[in-house]
């Protein structure tokens, strides 16, 4: 158990790792954890997803696309 600031909290270490480690292995990529220290629920945001690589269709459209 781990104390911050003299008040125990019920998580440990190896638990936000084990959290992060499970989140990867689901195919998320974290962006962070977050904790409460009270309950010592650990949640797992995802990173900002960057926009999705432009396929060939995509190519095509931005250089034959007529303008309006």
């Amino acid at each position: 158990m781990i104390k911050m600031a003299g008040t125990p909290v019920s998580f440990k270490i190896a638990d936000v790792a084990r959290a992060i480690k499970g989140a990867r292995k689901g195919g998320m990529e974290p962006g962070r954890a977050e904790i409460d220290p009270a309950t010592g629920k650990i949640v797992i945001v995802a990173a900002a997803k960057v926009s999705d690589p432009e396929n060939d269709v995509d190519k095509w459209m931005r250089n034959h696309a007529r303008s309006s």
